[in-house]
């Protein structure tokens, strides 16, 4: 009886030992967790990651279709007309406005030249005009005035005429010549990538001024333009 008893409580206590044995999944629970975090964190990076796309320069051509000639004639045909071929509109009225002062004075000093003439020659051969003559009511404004005076006055405003139509003439060319330097260097010529620039110190001669320096060098920079 007691063996059968024993038997019983030995068996009873071998199950409740097996029963309060539970796997360990901690450590495994911890491993996946890790390996979770670690596939993340290499996907996250792998996403995140930026190349930037490669970048080309821009290279600027020259125009060879516009012709500095052709310029410089439309110029000198209309005043401000090789402006507008080289889309330089803003110069037009300040051309046409130095033009149009010049203008006014070759009419403003030509008129009193001209009334200054007259009454110089009435005065030269000892005339005095009439009612109906040119320049009479003129005539005796400045009937008191000496005649070296008048004479004087025909030759200044003679003079300043004369200098306006050098202005105008001058105007005119420098209004062509900026014409041909817009065309020949705005539009022939481009500071691309092709031109480089390299700055190296560098030993220089004295000059002979200085010759009588310690030294027969000085200390300098040398530029290099390279054209590609």
């Amino acid at each position: 009886m007691y063996r059968y008893l024993l038997l019983v409580l030995l068996c009873w206590a071998c199950a409740l030992t097996a029963a309060a044995q539970h796997p360990d999944t901690s450590s495994a629970k911890l491993k996946t967790t890790k390996d979770t975090l670690v596939a993340t964190k290499q996907d996250t990076d792998v996403v995140r990651s930026f190349k930037p796309k490669p970048h080309k320069d821009k290279v600027y051509h020259p125009d060879s279709t516009h012709s500095p000639h052709t310029a410089v004639i439309r110029s000198l045909i209309v005043p401000g007309l090789g402006q507008i071929y080289n889309h330089q509109w803003w110069k037009v009225p300040v051309i046409y406005t130095g033009l149009g002062l010049l203008g006014w004075a070759v009419v403003y000093n030509n008129t009193y030249y001209t009334e200054f003439l007259a009454i110089s020659k009435y005065r030269e051969h000892g005339v005095t005009p009439g009612p109906k003559d040119p320049y009479y009511n003129e005539y005796n404004t400045y009937i008191n005035q000496p005649d070296q005076a008048l004479y004087d006055a025909t030759d200044g405003y003679r003079r300043d005429r004369d200098l306006s139509i050098l202005g105008i003439l001058g105007a005119w060319g420098i209004n062509a010549i900026d014409a041909y330097i817009d065309a020949k260097f705005m539009h022939s010529y481009s500071v691309d990538n092709n031109l480089s620039m390299k700055v190296t110190p560098s030993l220089l001669n004295q000059p002979v001024f200085a010759l009588n320096s310690t030294s027969s060098y000085v200390m300098g920079l040398k530029i290099t333009f390279t054209l590609r």
